[in-house]
């Protein structure tokens, strides 16, 4: 049941210098000469207009790429089904200036076959291509093409741009297969189908479109992060949890996991402690990550939530890479800081700010590591049983530094009041700020030589 209720409240709640050119309108912020985090500033005007402003109707129009991620200059094809006669599409990155990078000619549209079900698999694979998309010229990062109607209807669909290169460069992280998991386009997803929770998929593809706009859990739990990280002036670099690969983290300064990265397979999380073990930063900006341990085949994720696809913290506890587990669902509480004189709230505002702890939460566990740090501790009510969610700090043997926030509602929480849930504009600058202190920091490699911490760290 906590899943079927998990899976709901997070379909309501609404929330969540490169060596690449630089898309124009989307370039980040100089590092400051100090290298102290500059002062936040409020998130820039939009002028692109690459938001949806009308849904449509249910298959007005929807599509999918064959790829999740590409290297710059690669082509992926977009397979698109609508009702219109007619259709386009648009590229976005979405930067701290999301930017329009590309547009397709007027497309004739034609309604694509029904979903398939296979094994109780919803898929797609079955659908023509539509178009192909060169991204010749396109800087690495996060798009959004945003698939236009003839009669008005619009969706999104998401791509990466991933980098080649992780060298001397903060990895932001796509949580690509939480995002399928939770996907319920054609009626099923590793939560609910038809039947309820045990009707649910016990597998999952990327060969279908996402449900409900297109690109919600992208939305609600990564955008403002990727703002955030782009206004901040470090050097980035762009990857999906499908990249996760031996060699992929190569000389990468950090890693951030966003606002919900739930679902890690075996090579992901080692592709992930490898990096720590080896002086890279780690930052987990959402809460109840690494939970499911998912098999990977290709564009399918395994997970029955049974025998093939176990809890981690069953034989190996998240909270020994992370510094926490998930402990709670559902959560509101008031997010308190404990230890406001740590460099990573270094320049923020206040030590109390409600709604920001939600709607799942960690806290610090048996097995986190012996030198962990609690940097907030917030009382929480757990559907009536006392709890408390942790943000948490510790520095590995090699010197990498880790951070969880420890809240869900992190990401969220840096739209301020439109994060809802009693969310405040104070709360905003807080995120924002605390976070930025950790990419500029982050961004800077390990703490010291064999563990050794730096003045500081």
């Amino acid at each position: 049941m906590r899943y079927v209720l998990a899976a709901l409240v997070l379909l309501a709640a609404g929330c969540g210098a490169s060596s690449v050119p630089v898309v124009p309108g989307s370039a980040p912020a100089s590092v400051p000469a100090s290298g102290r985090a500059a002062p936040v500033q409020a998130p820039p005007a939009e002028p692109t207009p690459w938001r949806i402003t009308e849904r449509g109707g249910e298959h007005e129009i929807e599509g999918y790429a064959d790829r999740v991620s590409v290297l710059p200059g690669e082509r992926f094809r977009l397979l698109v089904s609508t009702t219109a006669p007619r259709f386009t599409a648009s590229a976005f990155r979405m930067g701290a200036l999301p930017v329009r990078v590309w547009r397709s000619p007027r497309t004739g549209g034609i309604r694509q076959p029904s979903p398939r079900i296979v094994e109780g698999m919803v898929t797609a694979a079955h659908w023509k291509p539509s178009l192909t998309v060169d991204t010749t010229g396109w800087a690495e990062g996060a798009y959004l093409v945003r698939l236009d109607a003839s009669t008005g209807g619009q969706r999104y669909v998401p791509i990466t741009v991933r980098s080649a290169s992780a060298e001397g460069r903060v990895v932001i992280l796509n949580a690509v297969t939480t995002w399928q998991a939770y996907n319920l386009w054609g009626g099923r997803s590793l939560y609910s189908g038809p039947g309820g929770y045990d009707d649910r998929s016990r597998k999952v593809t990327f060969d279908r479109p996402y449900d409900g706009s297109g690109a919600r859990l992208f939305l609600d739990f990564e955008r403002n992060a990727i703002r955030t990280a782009e206004q901040s002036g470090v050097p980035l670099a762009y990857l999906t949890s499908l990249d996760l690969r031996p060699g992929a983290l190569r000389g990468a300064r950090a890693v951030v996991s966003l606002g919900h990265d739930e679902y890690w397979s075996p090579a992901m999380r080692e592709a992930i402690t490898r990096a720590r073990d080896g002086g890279v930063n780690l930052a987990f900006l959402g809460a109840n990550a690494i939970y499911w341990r998912i098999g990977l085949h290709g564009r399918m994720i395994m997970c029955d939530k049974e025998a093939q696809c176990p809890l981690w913290r069953q034989s190996k506890p998240e909270s020994g890479l992370v510094g926490q587990m998930y402990d709670c669902f559902p959560a509101e509480a008031t997010y308190r800081v404990s230890k406001p004189g740590h460099w990573i709230f270094e320049g923020t505002r206040g030590t109390s700010f409600p709604g920001l702890v939600g709607v799942e939460t960690d806290k610090v566990s048996s097995g986190s590591p012996d030198n962990i740090q609690v940097l907030a501790e917030s009382p929480v009510d757990c559907g009536g049983r006392a709890t408390v969610s942790h943000s948490t700090y510790y520095v590995a043997p090699s010197g990498a530094r880790v951070f969880a926030s420890g809240t869900m509602r992190w990401v969220c929480g840096m739209k301020g009041e439109a994060c809802g849930h009693g969310v405040t504009r104070a709360a905003a600058a807080f995120t924002r700020r605390a976070t930025l202190n950790l990419l500029t920091r982050f961004a800077k490699g390990p703490a010291g030589p064999a563990g050794v911490p730096r003045r500081g760290s």
